[in-house]
């Protein structure tokens, strides 16, 4: 987030979102190559690899880089990472993947902590102290138009098409191998948009530098083929809840990225959101363990009773002493 957002003030956002997935793609098909992963086969594997590439590469990329232009590199990454809700609801609705209390106290604080990262100060300081939002709210969220403009409302769009990329992984697993099908998909979701920026977009290299060249390359390599190759590797067979909850960790990054880098401030508010996320992320991927150690521990009493010395009987054994019966007559 924090080198996409240095590099928009001299190129144009949706040849910058082509670049960030194309050669990435062809990075992760060489992998797969010297590891001797196999090539997609059949029209169904190609039909389930297009609308990942659809939904994951050109919406999700395009969305991001567009809503990037219009909001800072950390808000940006928190409305974008609010996508592991989603993903929970669809994987338990899906596949059944099971939740449970810890994970959906988990997903609760999460959202909580991204929202004090990402909402005004001003809101929330108005709801804590009068349980009413401030005037002139309205202004604020009246509406998709005003969304749009401040890059909020692409933000959100983004992470949904995440969302249901990081689903959609799973079809797709079943028809094509994880790693191939995620370099195809990086290359078949960024034609589109290096053809959209072709038509819509002018200037995209002419005042690009060396170090914004370096930024790219960077999101190209680490942020989208290693992060892509991993996260969808795991995301074909792994826990899609505990996966798409480590995505909280991305806002906390980025604002502290952003605060070194591009003088992003944190505010007292938002560092809170930064230890609820942190705490979030722990309870989502632990919630199993939690839950059989409180187990244990329910079950411990009773087990320690069964193993306490048995108490004394109550009948008095008295010793026996010789007693001499006379013979009858």
């Amino acid at each position: 987030m924090v080198a996409m957002k240095g590099v928009i003030p001299n190129t144009t956002p949706l040849f910058m979102a082509g670049v960030r997935l194309v050669p990435a793609g062809l990075l992760v098909l060489l992998v797969g190559l010297v590891m001797g992963r196999p090539q997609p086969r059949g029209w169904l594997a190609w039909l389930w690899i297009s609308l990942f590439a659809l939904v994951d590469g050109a919406l999700f990329q395009g969305f991001l880089a567009e809503g990037l232009v219009r909001t800072g590199a950390g808000l940006g990454s928190v409305m974008i990472d609010s996508q592991p809700l989603a993903v929970a609801l669809m994987a338990l609705w899906l596949f059944g993947e099971k939740i449970g209390l810890w994970g959906w106290l988990g997903l609760a604080l999460g959202v909580t902590g991204i929202s004090l990262l990402g909402l005004p100060d001003e809101w929330i300081l108005a709801v804590l102290q009068n349980h009413s939002l401030p005037e002139g709210w309205q202004e604020g969220v009246h509406l998709l138009s005003d969304l749009f403009q401040n890059g909020q409302w692409l933000m959100l769009l983004a992470a949904l098409s995440m969302a249901v990329g990081t689903v959609v992984m799973r079809y797709v697993s079943h028809h094509a191998d994880p790693v191939t099908a995620t370099g195809w998909h990086m290359i078949l979701g960024g034609l589109p948009l290096f053809a959209l920026s072709s038509q819509f977009e002018t200037a995209q290299i002419v005042h690009l530098n060396l170090s914004n060249w370096a930024a790219m390359g960077y999101s190209t390599v680490f942020g989208s083929a290693i992060a892509y190759g991993l996260f969808f590797y795991f995301a074909a067979s792994g826990s899609l809840t505990s996966l798409s909850s480590l995505t909280f960790l991305t806002p906390v990054f980025a604002l502290m990225f952003g605060n070194l880098f591009l003088s992003e401030m944190l505010s007292p508010i938002q560092w809170i959101g930064v230890g609820l996320t942190l705490v979030s992320i722990y309870l989502i991927n632990q919630r199993d363990v939690i839950s059989e150690k409180i187990s244990q521990l329910q079950k411990r009493p009773a087990s320690e009773a069964n193993h306490l010395p048995q108490a004394e009987s109550s009948v008095v054994n008295f010793p026996k002493l010789p007693v001499r019966v006379a013979e009858p007559e």
